[in-house]
């Protein structure tokens, strides 16, 4: 049985064959992830109506990759108050919003409590809106600076009202890349940890991949492979989302973007690695929309949602400062032959 046949089978792929598609013509490579994709989800595209809150910019850590942290490149700091962020959330509120995503820097100066006393406040305000909060660099943050253990954490996320986390700082789980791109960051051992954790406490998660930096392609099969591993054990992930990183304002002087041809290659490989994490991502902000809406045909079967604004992405030169309007996405979708499906955050459908 060859390669192409073993996949049609539903057999799982290993290393060596994950690293072998890449060679694989382009549009046969499609093809295999399509049908997959077709075998999960049929012609439906997930969206939701989201909003992404980036509280703050003040760092603490140094990653290479990062423009939006206003230690190094950015010079402009700032901290929104509680009364800022709640006004943002009572206008998404009224129209219609289901998700309030909140990610920010590793800002030594806010507190543990600043962050569980504003998702008190969300869900005390809106119980039915969904709190998808804090990677697990943030939880590892602020675990080290509390001198309190991850499970303390997590369980306090809970209580104040966390219900899902997002799958941010993974980057990529190789140790020796990641101690050149983002050294003193969590672990990739950690971030795995931090998942697990909250995965056997019946939460669900995200996990990302940040690649066309310094990676090599056996790096992202590798990530893919972990991720894979720990599915088995927790089934916890969600949704595995490729981050395509933005070149412009940070220190990894990284000259030429990845090419279209590679992110979509990247797309329909993970789509059939990771044959257990049921929904692949294109998201938008970090391809641009007009890719996530090809990647519709390599695997991809969800496109994050409208976010309304975005500050970490658009730092480094992404074009989603502003998000998009909500019928201009739907029609896009059906434009490129797939059928729009609100989602809420765990993917049921509205």
């Amino acid at each position: 049985m060859n390669l192409r046949e073993k996949i049609l089978a539903g057999h799982r792929v290993s290393f060596d064959e994950a690293l072998a598609l890449y060679d694989m013509d382009f549009f046969e490579l499609g093809e295999l992830a399509d049908a997959i994709r077709k075998k999960k989800h049929g012609k439906k595209t997930y969206y939701n109506i989201n909003r992404h809150i980036n509280p703050t910019n003040v760092c603490a850590d140094i990653c290479k990759f990062c423009a939006y942290s206003a230690t190094r490149k950015n010079p402009n700091q700032y901290t929104m108050t509680h009364e800022q962020i709640m006004e943002i959330v009572k206008d998404i509120n009224t129209r219609g919003a289901k998700e309030v995503h909140i990610v920010s820097a590793h800002n030594p100066n806010t507190g543990l409590e600043w962050y569980l006393d504003i998702f008190k406040k969300i869900k005390t305000a809106y119980p039915h809106l969904h709190i998808k909060a804090l990677t697990a660099a943030e939880v590892d943050f602020l675990s080290r600076e509390y001198g309190k253990s991850y499970d303390e954490i997590l369980d306090l996320m809970i209580e104040n009202g966390v219900d899902s986390m997002p799958g941010g700082g993974a980057e990529i789980f190789d140790e020796e890349i990641r101690d050149y791109i983002c050294k003193g960051k969590v672990t990739s051992q950690q971030w795995l940890e931090i998942h697990q954790k909250w995965h056997e406490r019946g939460k669900k998660s995200n996990v990302t991949m940040l690649f066309g930096h310094v990676e090599s392609r056996a790096n992202r099969i590798d990530h893919m492979m972990r991720i894979r591993e720990l599915q088995d054990i927790t089934h916890g992930f969600n949704c595995f989302i490729p981050l395509v990183y933005q070149t412009e304002n940070n220190y990894l002087n990284i000259k030429e973007p990845i090419t279209a041809n590679e992110i979509l290659k990247t797309m329909a490989i993970s789509r059939i690695v990771l044959d257990n994490v049921p929904n692949l991502k294109a998201y938008w902000v970090t391809s641009t929309v007009n890719l996530a809406l090809v990647a519709q045909e390599f695997g991809a079967n969800d496109l994050d949602g409208t976010i309304e604004k975005e500050s970490i992405n658009s730092a480094a030169g992404a074009k989603s400062a502003n998000g998009v309007k909500l019928e201009d996405f739907t029609a896009l979708i059906k434009n490129s032959g797939f059928i729009p499906v609100e989602r809420d955050s765990l993917y049921n459908e509205i």
